[in-house]
């Protein structure tokens, strides 16, 4: 079975996700999270004694009376998480006690604020992260591989899941309010590592290949590799993302999103190790030849 004739096609599926993604990201971005925008975040758990809903409205105006607040979320079990600029004990006391005048029941469950400072540092530590990380990994499967054109395949895989798994996160900002946060930035880099421990066994199959079948064309011996490992790299990610697909179902409302961003991670990482970076590495044969006859 020839897999990799239908490369153009891998190729045209990867598009059909980045294009939206990129997009998205370039009109409309990221929602930050107080984490790295700075701000105070107030989760309280209020009842009505009579019985009837709770008004988010409601709730949104008793808190714009006080300070400036930037969004309120209802959760489960009555919980509502009230997000805005940074806050003293004192106002958030003062707020509290306006929302037990129409409200009695009131519950304070997490009160925490992150200054300016904090969230800037935050944010430059996460994008040195992300530089050392693909700076590392090139070189790492460069040296492996002792080509190349393998360490930047593998990182091009890479940058495909981040991208599409960033796009995502944005689409779901716009549509739902999802904020990115801590938790997010650890999907990531786990999204990142998870893409290129599933590459790299391609890859070493593709040089075990390549040693033992001397006479073979390299589009066959890519072929064959991917072949090979395609049964163990599905049923390893099953594994993992029907527990994934399981915590963002039943998961509470704090490692819920972050169950989604892994598991968004693993399923573009399962895919591009194979139908991405293996097609790449033909991709660039290919593209280095027509180079060589235009010379």
């Amino acid at each position: 079975m020839n897999v990799m004739k239908y490369k153009k096609l891998f190729f045209a599926i990867s598009l059909f996700f980045l294009i939206p993604s990129i997009f998205s990201l370039i009109l409309y971005g990221l929602k930050p999270s107080i984490d790295f925008v700075g701000g105070s975040q107030l989760e309280v758990r209020v009842k009505n004694d009579s019985g009837e809903k709770v008004d988010i409205n409601k709730i949104n105006e008793i808190f714009s009376g006080i300070y400036r607040v930037e969004s309120v979320k209802a959760g489960q079990d009555n919980k509502y998480v009230i997000i805005g600029e940074n806050i003293i004990n004192e106002t958030k006391q003062q707020s509290l006690i306006e929302l037990q005048k129409i409200y009695q029941d009131v519950t304070e469950l997490k009160f925490e604020t992150v200054g300016a400072t904090l969230s800037s540092e935050l944010l430059r530590k996460t994008l040195t992260a992300l530089f050392l990380v693909a700076t590392i990994i090139t070189i790492y499967v460069w040296k492996q591989f002792d080509e190349l054109k393998y360490g930047i395949c593998a990182i091009l895989a890479m940058f495909h899941d981040s991208l599409i798994l960033l796009g995502t996160f944005s689409i779901l900002g716009i549509l739902f309010g999802i904020q990115v946060d801590v938790l997010f930035v650890t999907a990531l880099l786990t999204t990142l590592s998870f893409s290129v421990h599933d590459t790299i066994v391609v890859y070493d199959r593709i040089r075990e290949l390549k040693r033992k079948q001397r006479g073979m064309d390299y589009q066959e011996i890519v072929n064959m590799a991917v072949i090979e490992t395609l049964s163990r790299s599905i049923n390893n990610s099953i594994t993992i993302i029907v527990m994934l697909f399981s915590l963002a179902l039943l998961g509470g409302d704090s490692i819920r999103w972050f169950a989604v961003a892994l598991l968004v991670g693993a399923i573009t990482g399962t895919y591009s190790s194979t139908f991405t970076a293996a097609p790449l590495l033909l991709l660039w044969d290919e593209l280095k030849i027509k180079n060589f006859k235009k010379k």
